[in-house]
């Protein structure tokens, strides 16, 4: 079985201070030494009297600070960038000299920059006396009839009230109360929403407080205008006047950044240069240092062991390579081929394995697209997936997971299509359907194995098959870690053993329909498998009592195993479910008639109707898919819980930068 995790070696290095710089430059070019932290060796005895921690907060901070201005300046680029822009955005790939040419000459970028940063600071003060302008025009639009000066409170004999009072109240009650209290009193209602009424009061200086008293019992809240003079309708004018001249301002400034947009590519150098000199700087707190020395402890894949012992014997830094300790966990790479590559997704979205299992990823790949394929099982549906993904692949320079994931959809493409055309589903029966609505042709599409929908029976039958030998497989992954670690006997008796009753029962209950003249073995097949069980299974158990009990207890485990199959009818259910909501739509579509309007409605519902269908259980697919690896295969075997590998390499935002 072939080993698909990278095997690791442990690094330590210890090197002068000088040299420092230079050799993590060359580390982070070369990308293939993950630096592990040691703050555990900061509470060592043996440590702590020796070394202190490398690091420099402060410059990672001031990076950091950079970094995240030209992320604004970019962001400010990107929204009024007129150019067409591409469906995924890609990392532009540039080679290392290129790159460092064209640092060489950043000062233009550099101004460029700061004239974007003060340009954003003044267009979002102007955005904040915008917005505080448009609050004072809606805080004076109910008052837009009121035609009294709002700088106006009182006069030489009287007093004016202007304010609120909640729309529940009764104008009519409360004028009521007014008159009790004074007859010289005007009142006025200036306009009313559905949360309160606007009112101002007139009435005479020596009255005020007993008005005041009135209004109080029905929650008036006084409206105090500051600093405006005249009407509202003259300051709404004032203010919309005002609107108009800040939108000037900000048209003038909209267009100083557009004209910084074609340096937007020198400005991303410039950012991801920065990300670089950052992480350089951030990495050293994952280090340790004396006076003159500093010390670096991490990871390596084994095949890379000679290209950084020729970067540290460069620097004659002193290192010592080792194989991890037995039972110590190391950061997991994964190694596949470019076809088992893309379902290393799959198995990501779960967990990475432990460094003491297997990366199951390369038995899981043909069954994953197979049960994707079935459930899927349409060759439209699987023509516009493949084909899809075929020319993301081809136009666009995609990366990591996402690359992976469109790989995996090629592939799972594929897959429909050749379980469409054998269940002979074609949008179902739409293109059928479609030839005589539309051209009154008949174009009769023939699957070439069965009809889900007409014999199910079989392909359930199918799916158990498949099923049981996905757990099998699952079950020889664990029989296989078990044997390498040297438990063989464990082997036997976990994995060999349930195999044989497994398949015993099945020869002893329809042996004469697999293999004629089977029965009699199939019983003594499952009669040999359980008494082996029943002495093995508890095993672990320290006395003859408990071993037995163990023993007879673990034969309930068959009812799991049955379970496990029965999960499989899955990829029926959901094959069925696509072909049976195909085969309504072009039942509805075809309700019209051969007609103009037949014609406008078929096409209507095949295309919008297909959309959500493939939408839907392409979705299903997916999940239900990695559904029987995750819960029927892994559980068999897995262990998960591993930590990637995170090698000290160059992780830019924008440009990808290859060797010379």
């Amino acid at each position: 079985m072939p080993v698909a995790i990278v095997k690791m070696s442990k690094i330590s290095i210890i090197g002068l201070n000088k040299e420092k710089s230079l050799l993590i430059k060359e580390l982070m070019d070369l990308g293939v030494v993950e630096i592990s932290s040691q703050d555990s060796k900061l509470t060592d005895e043996q440590w702590i009297s020796y070394v202190k921690k490398d690091g420099n907060e402060s410059e990672v901070s001031s990076y950091d600070a950079r970094i995240s201005k030209i992320g604004e300046v970019l962001a400010s680029l990107e929204k009024y960038d007129t150019s067409k822009r591409p469906l995924f955005s890609t990392r532009k790939y540039i080679t290392s000299k290129e790159f460092d040419q064209r640092l060489l000459n950043n000062s233009t970028t550099r101004e460029n920059v700061n004239q974007v940063l003060e340009l954003n600071k003044s267009l979002n003060e102007l955005s904040s006396e915008e917005n505080k302008t448009e609050a004072a025009i809606m805080s004076l639009k109910p008052w837009t009839c009121y035609d009294v000066p709002l700088d106006l409170s009182e006069t030489k004999y009287t007093s004016i009230f202007t304010g609120i009072v909640p729309n529940i109240v009764e104008i009519e009650k409360l004028l009521s109360d007014l008159d009790e209290k004074t007859d010289k009193c005007y009142f006025n209602t200036i306009g009313s929403d559905k949360d309160q009424h606007y009112i101002s009061i007139i009435c005479l200086t020596q009255e005020k407080e007993e008005v005041y008293e009135v209004l109080k019992q029905y929650g008036f809240s006084n409206v105090v205008f500051k600093d405006l003079e005249g009407t509202a309708a003259e300051n709404i004018v004032k203010y919309e006047k005002k609107l108009k001249e800040i939108a000037g301002k900000k048209e003038i400034i909209e267009k100083r950044i557009a004209e910084a947009v074609p340096y937007k590519e020198e400005i991303q150098i410039l950012h991801d240069y920065l990300i670089i000199e950052r992480d350089k700087n951030k990495i050293l707190s994952n280090m340790l240092k004396t006076d003159t020395t500093f010390y670096i402890e991490g990871w390596i894949p084994e095949v890379s062991r000679e290209k950084v012992e020729q970067i540290l014997n460069k620097y004659q830094c002193w290192h010592e390579v080792r194989q991890p300790d037995e039972g110590e966990q190391y950061p997991i790479l994964l190694n596949n081929n470019s076809f088992v590559q893309p379902l290393e997704s799959i198995t990501e979205l779960y967990s990475l394995p432990s460094s003491s299992n297997i990366d199951p990823t390369a038995v899981m790949t043909p069954f994953y697209i197979l049960f994707f394929g079935m459930m899927l099982g349409d060759v439209g549906y699987g023509a516009i997936m493949a084909v899809a993904c075929f020319l993301i692949l081809r136009k666009y320079n995609i990366e990591g997971t996402f690359k992976k994931m469109i790989n995996l959809f090629f592939y799972c493409g594929l897959s429909t299509m050749f379980w469409g055309a054998m269940f002979g589903s074609w949008f179902g029966d739409g293109i059928t359907t479609g030839a005589k609505v539309l051209f009154n042709a008949n174009l009769p599409l023939k699957y070439v194995w069965l009809n889900p929908m007409e014999d199910p029976m079989t392909v359930l039958i199918f799916s158990f098959v498949l099923g049981l030998i996905h757990l099998f497989a699952g079950m020889g992954i664990k029989a296989y870690v078990l044997i390498r670690d040297g438990h063989p006997l464990d082997a036997f008796f976990d994995v060999g053993l349930w195999y044989l009753f497994i398949i015993g029962p099945i020869f002893w209950l329809a042996g004469d329909m697999i293999i004629p003249g089977s029965v009699e073995a199939g019983k003594w097949i499952t009669i040999i498998s359980a008494a082996g069980l029943v002495l093995t299974q508890g095993r672990e158990k320290k006395n003859i009592v408990g071993k037995l009990t163990g023993g007879v207890m673990s034969l309930y485990g068959i009812t799991g195993y049955l379970s496990d199959v029965l999960s499989y009818s899955r990829l029926l259910a959901l094959g069925l479910a696509t072909s049976v909501i195909s085969s309504v739509l072009s039942l509805i579509g075809s309700m019209g008639g051969s007609g103009l309007p037949g014609k406008i409605l078929f096409i209507a519902v095949f295309l919008f109707g297909h959309l959500i269908n493939f939408a839907i259980n392409g979705l299903g697919s997916f999940v239900h898919s990695a559904r029987l690896q995750y819960v029927e295969f892994f559980g068999k075997f897995y262990e998960g819980g591993g930590d990637a590998f995170n090698p000290f390499m160059k992780k830019t935002k924008y440009i990808k930068i290859i060797n010379d």
